[in-house]
């Protein structure tokens, strides 16, 4: 397999090898000029942006000697250690990526959370009411009211109608509000290589139509370690099906003769927890003070009313394996605790540690995320490949609320100086006319 694809991958390195412009170029018109034909249009196909999203990959997966193709990928293209936004959970991290905020600013602040202006609602990893995600635009809407056309093959919130709002009582019942052109609702049913297919068939259309960004994600990576834990044969397994699934998206790409640049990020590493390394919080904060709004690597608590200075007297001391503070008083290297979606009170676990509800009654030993965005096992992936730019560099650490500024840059969007990053750490190794 490898060697079938040693050609794709050198096909797609000298699409590369033109200079990456200023201002992306225009798209090329459907219409030929006098004595050009379509098909030399064609063979001066435009770069495509594909931001590739791996759920749960962390770095050092590429180490394994499962993934010669993201490896390739790395070695010829840009990589850095990239830190994920806290929580450092799938949506807030997902939505950061794409937003350049911060989810205590975008308001994707869990993946499970309540508003105050919303009373017995709750926001699940199902819920595309805008009303939840409207806080900030996510590059494709930046993109489409350019006059880019966007496409995504999965991606948390592109099923949303960014902008737009419930007209009725009925959940699905929403009006106005703008997606990509093309977007598909997620399955995790459909496999990689269908997604990939998709990509490429979208590649396939003609100039006038093709998408300039696209979208795609991956699941099975995170799934598996979620399921057994980082080190689990489910996990490398895994690891061995995305990278066969990347290298046929890259070989379609050559085929087509489509330069791209792929943007390859995860959301978050993983850490292996167990049964044996569990704080059960019902022995802390009685369920007659407290609500537990979140549970896991961190644990979220709405006070009952007039509980407030008991669940404070509770949490706001010492106690082994995890730390709590006032939302207020969470540490500002967090960047979290405005919102309002965010419960008047948190803790959070030491790595590999999990606070859930009550003690466990089952011995496990499993993965899971959501720890401080500093520890090494939350480090998310970051690889750039592509005519955009300059091969076998590398960047300092970064937050990966500077992929989006990239992302603008890539699509010649302008600078937006609202974002919470800029695509300085990138600007050393893009190409430049």
């Amino acid at each position: 397999m490898i060697r079938r694809l040693v050609p794709a991958f050198a096909a797609l390195t000298a699409l590369a090898g033109c200079a990456y412009p200023e201002t992306p170029p225009a798209l090329p018109s459907a219409t030929a000029p006098a004595g050009v034909t379509s098909a030399a249009i064609e063979m001066q196909r435009a770069p495509v942006t594909i931001l590739i999203s791996i759920d749960g990959f962390h770095p050092d997966y590429l180490k394994r000697g499962l993934t010669p193709n993201l490896s390739r990928l790395a070695a010829g293209g840009v990589t850095g250690p990239m830190r994920p936004s806290f929580p450092s959970k799938t949506f807030p991290n997902h939505w950061t990526i794409v937003t350049g905020v911060r989810p205590d600013r975008h308001g994707i602040a869990a993946n499970m959370m309540e508003d105050p202006s919303r009373p017995g609602e709750v926001f699940t990893m199902a819920s595309d009411d805008p009303f939840w995600w409207n806080a900030v635009p996510p590059i494709w809407v930046t993109a489409e009211e350019a006059g880019i056309p966007t496409a995504s093959m999965f991606w948390p919130g592109s099923n949303v109608a960014w902008g737009g709002a419930r007209a009725t009582a009925w959940p699905n019942d929403i009006t106005g509000g703008t997606r990509p052109y093309d977007w598909q609702a997620f399955s995790q049913q459909l496999p990689g290589d269908n997604r990939v297919r998709q990509v490429i068939d979208w590649m396939r259309r003609p100039a006038a139509s093709r998408p300039r960004f696209v979208t795609t994600y991956f699941d099975v990576v995170d799934t598996e370690g979620h399921r057994n834990g980082p080190n689990s044969p489910g996990v490398n397994t895994a690891l061995a099906e995305v990278d066969r699934q990347i290298g046929a998206l890259v070989e379609g790409l050559a085929e087509l003769g489509q330069p791209a640049n792929l943007i390859i990020v995860s959301d978050h590493g993983m850490s292996q927890t167990s049964s044996e390394r569990v704080v059960a919080l019902d022995r802390i904060v009685p369920a007659t003070d407290a609500r537990v709004v979140e549970s896991g690597p961190y644990a979220t608590f709405a006070p009952l009313p007039g509980r407030d200075a008991a669940v404070a007297a509770a949490l706001l001391k010492p106690h082994a394996h995890m730390e709590c503070w006032r939302k207020e008083a969470i540490p500002a290297r967090f960047h979290y605790g405005q919102n309002v979606r965010v419960p008047a009170f948190l803790c959070l676990a030491e790595d590999g540690w999990e606070l859930q509800k009550t003690a466990p009654t089952m011995t496990y030993t499993r993965g899971n995320h959501g720890f401080d965005p500093y520890a090494p096992s939350m480090q998310a992936l970051f690889i750039a490949n592509g005519p955009a730019f300059a091969p076998g560099k590398k960047v300092g650490a970064f937050d990966n609320v500077a992929v989006a500024p990239l992302l603008r840059t890539l699509l010649g969007l302008p600078a937006d100086p609202t974002l919470d990053s800029t695509d300085a750490v990138f600007r050393p190794v893009l190409r430049r006319r």
